[in-house]
């Protein structure tokens, strides 16, 4: 049978097992090798608040939350897309 990807879906990962990650959605235990990281900064302060503090020129702190999700909540939330054949071949940032 053919080899759809070379890395067989995963990132990062040349062998052996990968830990498990719960999916922020549904709570699968997926690898993290091939699960999906999404970034966010959350603000520690009111958005009020914050902007006043902004424009006196104050640093306001944020904060950085790290969430994993299995392949198919990525797609079903629109955090990844399915790409056609030519795309997948393209090196460029997935968004």
């Amino acid at each position: 049978m053919p080899k759809k990807r070379k890395s067989g879906g995963r990132t990062g990962s040349k062998g052996g097992r990968d830990s498990g990650v719960h999916c922020a959605k549904c709570g699968r235990i997926t690898p993290r090798g091939k699960a999906k990281r999404v970034t966010k900064y959350v603000s520690l302060v009111d958005a009020t608040i914050g902007k006043e503090l902004r424009d006196s020129g104050a640093i306001v702190p944020r904060r950085q939350i790290s969430q994993w999700y299995c392949i198919s909540c990525a797609i079903h939330m629109h955090k990844i897309h399915i790409r056609s054949s030519d795309d997948r071949r393209k090196r460029d940032k997935i968004r």
